[in-house]
């Protein structure tokens, strides 16, 4: 890969991982009621949805999922319901003392892994990433040993910024009230990309290219 292309990759990369989604908003709400550190397994889950799909990109898994309309239907209601569910949830204990401080590592680890995996559209983001910015002819093992790296950098320090911005909101909540309406927010921004991810189309793979 040219230093022009990762340039490019690099670029479409923070556009792809900055953009507030249910990631980010998760990682916000990890801050608020954990802190940074605790939050921070939170991110690892992130990093760990982005490996798995990146080395699945590589393989083509992405594209054959894309192309496969039951497969995101299916996928593209449960996530929807999931996030709805989420939002609702939150909502109805947003006025509740949280106790999510006490909530071990591996709970929040594993509730950030489903938050990232059930989102299918993230499979167009994937795909779009390894059709535009692979180059045919080159060994694609050796394009990801820069792409990966590239990718999981940009992916870590996106997220560990929307945790330290949540742990940062959590230390200015103060008051009750305050800390009702961001939880409340957050919950509502769940009930939202629940919605929109429900009536969301199929990524087209000829878009993609």
């Amino acid at each position: 890969m040219s230093f022009e292309a990762w340039t490019i990759f690099a670029l479409f990369w923070v556009v792809f991982v900055t953009t507030p989604g249910p990631n980010a908003v998760n990682c916000i709400s990890n801050g608020m009621a954990l802190g940074f550190p605790k939050a921070m397994a939170g991110v690892l889950a992130i990093l760990t949805q982005a490996s798995v799909f990146l080395i699945l990109s590589a393989l083509g898994v992405t594209a054959l999922i894309a192309a496969s309309p039951a497969g995101f239907l299916i996928a593209k209601i449960a996530g929807a319901g999931f996030l709805i569910w989420m939002g609702v949830r939150g909502w109805i204990n947003a006025a509740r003392p949280a106790p999510a401080a006490e909530r071990p590592a591996r709970h929040v680890y594993l509730h950030a892994l489903a938050v990232a995996v059930i989102n299918p559209k993230s499979v167009a983001g994937y795909l779009a990433a390894f059709s535009q910015f692979v180059q045919p002819g080159v060994p694609v093992w050796e394009q990801m040993a820069v792409i990966m790296p590239t990718a999981l950098v940009i992916t870590g320090l996106s997220y560990s910024g929307f945790t330290a911005l949540g742990a940062g909101l959590g230390r200015a909540a103060m008051r009750a009230v305050f800390n009702t309406w961001l939880r409340r927010a957050m919950a509502l921004c769940f009930i939202i990309y629940g919605v929109l991810l429900g009536t969301s189309a199929a990524p087209q793979l000829e878009t993609a290219r």
